[in-house]
């Protein structure tokens, strides 16, 4: 008979697995340019925050991440992401025209499951671009993510992206991470 430990290791480990899949399937979503259905992994009350990082001395490592509110990269809530999905598709986004070419790789999970039944989850990244015939970018870091189930299914409540990198040197930041 298998003890309350081996149970509970096993429902992570199962979690941990569905979670993996849920995350390979929206890096195919948006390599794929599947936008709108990329929109559905949110919830509507989202966020999606891309703060700036700073460089600061090591007993200052706590300045090194922008808070909410002073100038982030990304401070988007769903209407703001769904502005942007359809600027995307009108045409007039002139710098994805043409579209960017994606590759998210995604790794290192780690999930938290809270006694509320939402999931914390923290991913590793990196999302290769390359767009016209020259230009080409890697961005690398992690996303910290608040996941809520929602009739089945998990949807993105929260999602913190931190780059690796303090400098980008993208000439812009259209594609979505």
């Amino acid at each position: 008979m298998a003890t309350e430990t081996q149970t509970s290791a096993a429902s992570r480990m199962e979690l941990w697995h569905e979670l993996m899949q849920f995350y390979i399937r929206e890096a195919w979503i948006l390599d794929e340019r599947r936008f709108r259905e990329w929109l559905d992994l949110f919830t509507e009350d989202c966020f999606y925050f891309m703060p700036r990082r700073l460089n600061v001395h090591r007993h200052e490592t706590e300045r090194e991440l922008t808070p909410i509110g002073d100038l982030a990269i990304f401070e988007d809530d769903k209407t703001y992401l769904r502005m942007r999905v359809d600027r995307l598709e009108t045409g007039m986004a002139w710098g994805e025209d043409p579209p960017s070419r994606t590759r998210h790789l995604v790794g290192n999970l780690v999930v938290d499951p809270q006694p509320n039944g939402e999931v914390e989850a923290k991913t590793a990244f990196i999302l290769y671009r390359s767009h016209h015939e020259t230009e080409e970018n890697v961005f690398a870091g992690y996303r910290d993510d608040l996941l809520c189930p929602v009739d089945g299914d998990w949807k993105i409540a929260r999602r913190t992206i931190v780059l690796d990198s303090n400098v980008i040197l993208a000439k812009n930041l259209s594609v979505f991470f």
